[in-house]
């Protein structure tokens, strides 16, 4: 079953008719040829963006960072807090935080996001719970735990325009699992888990454009 829904996920008309972060990305970067992704994770969905010519992979935990190397997902990889980084202005077409901010402190999210904007040329990418989420140490990772919420109103006072991603927000929660892995059921709140998950799918196609009822946010904020 996970095959077919990852199947059903990467469908161009699926995920055209209900958006998926994959295709919200890869819509955004068209005009891109270099990325920044900061806390890559081990998986991220840059790699489906076959236009990035260049991108740099930043993460702090070794065991993402090295299943990310194993992938060759970037041409480049960091191990470094982001808070440590330092880039010129303008060094990247895009910047990307896929999950990111939600793991950091509010004012530390806020001074990235500024940081961000000042090395992307062209747009920053955030994806997000839509508000605060609570969330434990998957993966033995500390830094997997969520420190903050950014919702719909507060990604939009910071000059971002939003669209709604993973359904309904009251068909999900907190991941019960220990691991994130490939489990795209394991987020979902009802039982059976399948029969939920597919009727938040479906519920995509509505909350991608109204996106204060989404579980999560894909937010962007185009620089020029």
């Amino acid at each position: 079953m996970k095959k077919l829904i990852s199947k059903l996920y990467h469908n161009p008309i699926v995920s055209y008719l209900f958006p998926t972060v994959v295709f919200c990305l890869k819509r955004e970067l068209t005009d891109c040829e270099s990325v920044l992704d900061l806390g890559c994770g081990p998986s991220s969905p840059i790699q489906y963006c076959e236009n990035i010519k260049y991108s740099v992979g930043v993460e702090v935990f070794p065991d993402y960072l090295l299943q990310s190397e194993a992938k060759k997902i970037h041409s480049k990889y960091l191990k470094k807090n982001i808070l440590d980084l330092d880039f010129p202005a303008d060094s990247f077409d895009a910047v990307i935080m896929i999950e990111v901010l939600e793991h950091l402190p509010a004012d530390v999210g806020k001074k990235i996001i500024i940081r961000a904007e000042k090395w992307a040329k062209k747009k920053v990418i955030i994806t997000s719970p839509n508000g605060f989420i609570k969330q434990k140490a998957v993966d033995r990772n500390p830094w997997q735990r969520h420190l903050s919420g950014w919702d719909f109103r507060k990604m939009q006072s910071l000059g971002f325009n939003c669209h709604g991603l993973a359904g309904a927000k009251f068909l999900r929660q907190e991941v019960e699992n220990d691991t994130m892995g490939d489990d795209l059921t394991s987020s979902i709140r009802l039982r059976p888990r399948l029969f939920w998950f597919f009727i938040a799918s479906f519920s995509q196609a509505i909350v991608y454009r109204f996106p204060k009822l989404a579980f999560e946010l894909f937010s962007v904020k185009n620089r020029k």
